[in-house]
């Protein structure tokens, strides 16, 4: 479904990406490990039209991405969740959340449809409709960005560090309902540091570090990795 060949990314001198090669098959969640700075959301921003590759291919459903708008990426059924949120704290939750079906504005009752969808998956989201997005927890702010990347209606969906600055019980409950969008047909793309966490859901992972994929495998596999170990799980 998603495939990307030899992908190289320059900020200015610094290469950011360096030959990263990977792929998602349709309805797999894979994960991509790696510390701060290893590479992750340039990969996802790079998918996303955001930033120019400097080389390689991104073909997703046959489909070049390169070049193409982050818009037109998104109508596609690649939609983001970027790391951190990127909430407008004074805008009502539903505000917020109907921002993200932008590209579909004219489908009113489709975009109803959706926003019920995302309801029932937050119930919480539902009561805290009319209030300030940043008057929420850190836990429902979370919410609020995977419900508007959801009303992108993607087919696949891009999660940037969604356990970042979590509780323990509410990362918990975030990778369960990232398991149930995958379980529900959207192909997950999850960036995350949190390696145990994040391989207990995955099919397949890979790992990176400056920029480059080092390492992919099954997650059982990965789990049991000494290097992964005592880089991501700390045993």
């Amino acid at each position: 479904m998603l495939t990307l060949e030899n992908v190289s990314l320059n900020y200015g001198s610094f290469k950011a990406l360096d030959g990263v090669t990977l792929h998602a098959k349709q309805g797999e969640l894979v994960v991509l490990l790696g510390a701060n700075g290893a590479g992750k959301s340039s990969i996802f921003l790079t998918i996303s039209g955001i930033h120019r590759a400097a080389g390689g291919s991104i073909q997703y459903d046959g489909q070049q991405l390169i070049g193409r708008k982050p818009s037109a990426i998104v109508q596609a059924g690649v939609v983001q969740c970027p790391e951190g949120r990127k909430l407008f704290p004074m805008m009502s939750v539903q505000k917020n959340l109907m921002l993200g079906a932008y590209v579909h504005r004219r489908d009113g009752e489709g975009n109803r449809q959706r926003l019920e969808d995302v309801y029932q998956l937050f119930p919480i989201l539902r009561e805290k409709k009319d209030d300030p997005a940043g008057s929420l927890s850190g836990g429902q702010q979370q919410m609020v960005a995977i419900g508007r990347a959801l009303m992108g209606r993607p087919k696949m969906l891009l999660l940037d560090e969604p356990s970042l600055g979590l509780a323990p019980l509410v990362i918990k409950q975030t990778f369960e309902v990232i398991q149930r969008i995958n379980q529900a047909g959207t192909t997950v793309l999850l960036a995350e540091q949190n390696a145990f966490a994040a391989l207990k859901i995955a099919h397949r992972a890979y790992v990176l570090e400056n920029g480059r994929i080092v390492m992919e495998g099954d997650p059982e596999s990965l789990l049991h990795n000494d290097e992964v170990r005592r880089a991501y799980i700390g045993a």
